[in-house]
This record gives structure tokens, C-alpha cells and sequence, in this order.
């Protein structure tokens, strides 16, 4: 730990002669302290560059820095949620690259020129304005063109985006680093398949299943960066990504999404004054929903009493009683290639 100014400046003063004027105000007090001011700072700065030596202590494009200097990894960024959308409306309407569709105040945009022919409706694909989370929007939430387009009449996303995802935490970076270097993959053992999902852009974890199907087969589970199933192209993108890596004489790789297992809650609740069972009820969702993602392949189970914890925690609850998830009174168990998703409440 730096010391502070004036332990140097007393250690300093000690160890000049007594033959010196050492007071307060002497020239050689004012000196000493001067110099004490300085080395106060120095020692702050070595303190400060030594501190940086621990993972724990970085942050940010510090941590991003290292982390890729000592393993190569990089840190994910954030992605665009793509999705596409059926437009309809009068033969031989256009709906061009850049022209905007929304879901309430979320913008999408055209990334392709499309003609309307004689079915009346034309699939798009558009993306989110923004990256991160904010793109991800349910079935038909699309539904809007801000401005009018010349012959467009409707617009809707017959399936969720789900692909927008926000830049990679430092914590999941620091978890890949750790991986990288205490588990590191050798000769494409079980460990190098992990690396080569988890490689991949939209992946947030994976498990390997080798010899699933025999010798010289490997299966690989993953989920992608919201704690959620993968997509059939997040699937098919880290088959690729594995195909081209690992060594030749493997017989059959599979990849697959986790499988999700919902959870259904029946619950009496209990409300804060001001609040509504339909409000109420989306912040449970949320707050499950986060925990359930960020718990995914970390647990074989889901826990009764932390649901419930959960509940109680929720904005706008103030008790809560009966609770039953998935028509029990008990943890509900999570198969090693499958996670826990927020189903519905009293539904």
C-alpha cells in the first residue's frame, strides 16, 4: 500500500542529521516535503501498474487488451438482431435497402431491395438500428412503417428476433480467459471443441458430448449469448466454424441447440398499492428470465425456493402464495444437455 506524504516527509526527517534545522518552515523541511509530495504520487503509480498485474483489476479496453495479448481471445461486440419480415401491399412496389419498418419505437431497417410481385407480399430482411438486446422484439411486434412507402400497406415478423446481443461483459471475457488458460484445448480433446464453439460471434456457452455415438463422434450443446436455445443459423454457423478446425478423422460432429425446458408458474400474488397484475407479472418474467440466462448449463436443476425468491424481489409484489412450477412444489430437474426458460404465469 502507497504511503501518504507526510509518513515519507516523518521517515524522511528522521534520517536527516540533527545537526539540520529540521522544523516546520526550514529549508530543509520544505524540501523534504516537497520531495515526499512527489514520491507519494510515484508510489501510487507503481502501486496502480501493479494492481493491473491481477485480471480482476481491469476493466474495459484494458481488459479486452489483455486478455487478447496473453490468450488471443477477443471480445465479443455487441451484434444487430436480424429478422425477416413479409411486406405487403400493390404489385410492383419496392421496399429498398435503407427504407425503415418498426416495432413501436424500435426501428428496423432494409438491408435488401425487394419487388412486390403478383402474390401481393414480398419477405425482407431487415435489422435492428441499434445493436444489443433492444432488437430482440416478439413475433408481430413489427408491425409499423414510420413514414409512408409508396404501394406498402402492412408489414409484420411472422417469427422473434432474437439475435441482437450486447457486447461480451467482462466477467463472460475473464470466464474465457480462464478457460483458454487452465483448460486449454490440446489436439481437439473435448476442451478445443468448447474453444471453437464459444469462438463463434452469437455463442454464450457450450457443452461437448464425445463419443455420443461411438468412438470418433463428438456432439456439441450450445446456447447463445442471451442464455437462450440457438437459432438454426447460430447452429449451422458453429458447425462450420468447428468443421473447419478440428483434426481430420473425426466420424460424425453434431451440433444442436440446448433444449428448453419452460418453466409455468401458478402463484397467488400479493400486489404493492399502484401496481397491476398484468405489470406485475412482466417483472417477474424479466427478473426470472435474467436469472434462468445466467444460471443456463450452470445447474441440473432449478431451484423451488429461489423461484420464489425471485418473486418476492419482482417490482411491484408484496407477497406471494401457492406457488406451483410446472404443477409442483419442488426443484425442477434440468437434463445435462438442456436449460431452464421462463414459460408463462397462471396462464
Amino acid at each position: 500500500m502507497a504511503e501518504t506524504a507526510q509518513e515519507i516527509l516523518t521517515r524522511m526527517l528522521l534520517n536527516t542529521s540533527e545537526e539540520q534545522d529540521r522544523s516546520v518552515g526550514s529549508f530543509v523541511f520544505d524540501v523534504e516535503k516537497a520531495a515526499a509530495i512527489e514520491f507519494e504520487l510515484q508510489q501510487l503509480k507503481i502501486e496502480n501498474v501493479s494492481r493491473k498485474l491481477d485480471i480482476y483489476n481491469l476493466s474495459g479496453n484494458e481488459l479486452t487488451r489483455f486478455v487478447y495479448q496473453q490468450t488471443g481471445v477477443r471480445r465479443k461486440l455487441a451484434t444487430k438482431a436480424m429478422v425477416p419480415v413479409i411486406v405487403s401491399g400493390a404489385e410492383g412496389s419496392q421496399i429498398k435497402k435503407g427504407d425503415v419498418v418498426s416495432a413501436d419505437d424500435i426501428n428496423f431497417i432494409s438491408v435488401e431491395d425487394k419487388t412486390i410481385d403478383a402474390s401481393g407480399s414480398v419477405v425482407v430482411l431487415v435489422e435492428s438500428e441499434f445493436a444489443g438486446s433492444i432488437g430482440n422484439v416478439p413475433a408481430g411486434a413489427i408491425n409499423k412503417f414510420p413514414t409512408t412507402l409508396p404501394g406498402l400497406v402492412n408489414v409484420y415478423n411472422p417469427e422473434p428476433s432474437t439475435t441482437g446481443y450486447e457486447e461480451e461483459t467482462d466477467e463472460a471475457l475473464i470466464v474465457r480467459y480462464f478457460e483458454r488458460k487452465q483448460n486449454p484445448g490440446k489436439s481437439g480433446n473435448s476442451a478445443h471443441y468448447k474453444q471453437w464453439a464459444k469462438e463463434v460471434l452469437g455463442v454464450g456457452d457450450a457443452k461437448v458430448f464425445p463419443r455420443f455415438n461411438g468412438p470418433l463422434t463428438m456432439r456439441v450443446v450450445i446456447i447463445n449469448r442471451n442464455g437462450l436455445p440457438a437459432d438454426e443459423d447460430l447452429v449451422n454457423a458453429t458447425y462450420e466454424h468447428i468443421s473447419t478446425e478440428m483434426p481430420f478423422g473425426v466420424d460424425e460432429l453434431l451440433v444442436e441447440s440446448a433444449l428448453a425446458v419452460p418453466l409455468n408458474l401458478n402463484v397467488t400474488l400479493h400486489l404493492v398499492e399502484g401496481y397491476t397484475v398484468g405489470i406485475v407479472i412482466e417483472n417477474i418474467k424479466n427478473t426470472i428470465a435474467a436469472y434462468l440466462a445466467k444460471s443456463a448449463f450452470k445447474t441440473n436443476f432449478v431451484s423451488y425456493a429461489q423461484i420464489g425468491a425471485l418473486i418476492i424481489e419482482s417490482e411491484g409484489v408484496l407477497d406471494y402464495e401457492n406457488l406451483l412450477i410446472n404443477g409442483a412444489t419442488a426443484n425442477i430437474p434440468i437434463a445435462e444437455d438442456a436449460i431452464a426458460v421462463m414459460g408463462g404465469i397462471n396462464e
